[in-house]
């Protein structure tokens, strides 16, 4: 049986507030629904002018919000859990030190029990290849690590361990699709499983949109994908960026989301963009290295014939502690 003091269903809420910050709250009981009134458990022997009761009330399971806490590792150890993760629908991707390695299955465990909608845990040893995919072993949990991730309303099945994803580009995502004019046609040259088209022709009115891959699998998805979203001005192809958009209509928009070389495609973005298009530009630099790469751009590209400005440069996240990737709006001259 617990203490409780008997409210009115009207003051409850401004009752518990001020239990709560004087510390009268028992916070292992729940609070009970008794006919007009709230059982709330108390701490104190009374508390106002409300009455005392008895009650049995059901246990108040407390959940550890930060894994940390839930691990027994050498404390010279601890200063090397890292912060941060990528979730992707319910997997969760941790890369870890390689201290850290022996105790890999106790870190999936514990982030298992502090992650809310988390079905699985993979270790993440990075992207590799030209396929860029990450490189993936689970560590808790169950299952594949194909997932459907969510974001603005829009589903998107994917599978880390096959195709590139990457699930801190949404709000950029979201901002493209906001720049799209009724009537567009967008060329996404390295568009993995089409998280840029997708999003774009669900939220915007674009007439076309192709989504370039180098890998085939990326293509398998990017057809469910459009397929999930009910979408049928997504085009899908597997290629040579550099090849495929000589076959294709000249572009109003182009995403370049190839950040460790992207720059290298940019004269071919150019050639297919209409005047008065706008390229999205993906790249990772040294912050230092911001301006030059910025003001370079544009003399480089006019030796070839290819005049351009750049509308916008932005920081999209950080890279490393010297590094970050930024995004280009380029406009075709």
């Amino acid at each position: 049986m617990v203490r409780c003091i008997r409210v009115p269903k009207k003051d409850g809420e401004a009752v518990r507030s001020v239990l709560r910050e004087k510390g009268l709250l028992d916070l292992d009981s729940r609070i009970r629904s008794d006919s007009n009134c709230l059982l709330i458990p108390i701490l104190s022997a009374s508390y106002g002018d409300y009455p005392v009761v008895d009650a049995e009330l059901r246990v108040q399971e407390h959940r550890e919000t930060d894994y940390r806490e839930l691990l027994d590792i050498p404390d010279d150890l601890k200063k090397e859990l890292p912060n941060s993760h990528d979730v992707i629908g319910d997997v969760l991707l941790l890369k870890l030190t390689d201290d850290l390695l022996p105790y890999k299955h106790e870190i999936g465990e514990a982030l298992m029990r502090t992650t809310p909608n988390i079905r699985t845990v993979m270790l993440d040893s990075g992207v590799k290849g030209d396929f860029r995919i990450r490189e993936l072993e689970q560590i808790a949990g169950t299952g594949s690590s194909e997932t459907v991730h969510r974001e603005f309303g829009v589903r998107m099945l994917t599978d880390p361990a096959k195709v590139y994803f990457n699930p801190r580009l949404a709000t950029e995502r979201a901002r493209v699709a906001s720049l799209v004019r009724d009537g567009e046609t967008i060329i996404d040259m390295f568009a993995g499983v089409a998280p840029f088209g997708t999003v774009i022709c669900k939220c915007a009115r674009p007439k076309i949109v192709y989504s370039i891959d180098l890998n085939p699998e990326a293509e398998h998805f990017a057809k469910r994908n459009a397929e999930l979203n009910h979408i049928d001005n997504l085009v899908p192809m597997t290629g040579d960026a550099r090849e495929v958009v000589k076959d294709l209509p000249d572009a109003d928009r182009i995403i370049m989301n190839l950040p460790q070389m992207a720059e290298q495609f940019l004269p071919d973005a150019l050639a297919k963009a209409k005047p008065g298009a706008t390229i999205h530009l993906h790249k990772i630099m040294e912050r230092t290295e911001l301006g030059s790469f910025r003001d370079g751009l544009g003399p480089k590209m006019a030796e070839l014939g290819l005049g351009m400005h750049i509308d916008r440069v932005s920081e999209m996240k950080t890279y490393s502690p010297t590094m970050s990737v930024y995004v280009f709006d380029i406009v075709r001259d």
